[in-house]
């Protein structure tokens, strides 16, 4: 197994924050790296993701919500393939600091067989962590 974990703190309250991450019709506007995002925001619904990793090809893939907690967390697992092979469980935990500052967490815990071998794309994917949660940032503290 191998995970990725960034965090960068926001200043605007957790509302706002959930907010614009649970807005999936723009994504497109102001995240870099998850392109679109698409389907029913229910726990054990599928939804379709597009994701694009910083010098990457996009990749699209139709994990199931696995834990949606309004203000708090939202958590999907997917597979590359057939489970087993390159499974990820991606997620977001939001946390108040303050009432106008949020510690937003974002991560994914990778497992299956191939998980060893894929090295440079994990570099690449944390990297594209990063570059979505400056513009998320950003995105929340125009608001």
């Amino acid at each position: 197994m191998k995970i990725i974990r960034t965090d960068i703190v926001i200043n605007a309250d957790t509302s706002t924050v959930w907010n614009v991450l649970m807005d999936f019709e723009k994504h497109s506007n102001w995240n870099p790296f998850i392109k679109s995002i698409s389907g029913e925001k229910k726990p054990g619904r599928q939804l379709t993701v597009s994701i694009k990793p910083p010098d990457g090809k996009v990749m699209t893939f139709k994990p199931k919500i696995i834990t949606l907690e309004p203000n708090k967390e939202f958590r999907w697992k997917g597979k590359l393939g057939i489970k087993g092979i390159f499974d990820g469980e991606h997620y977001f935990i939001l946390e108040p600091i303050t009432k106008e500052q949020t510690k937003f967490t974002h991560g994914e815990k990778f497992s299956g067989l191939l998980v060893s071998l894929s090295g440079n794309m994990l570099e690449k994917t944390k990297v594209g962590f990063q570059l979505m949660n400056e513009s998320i940032k950003k995105e929340c503290e125009k608001k």
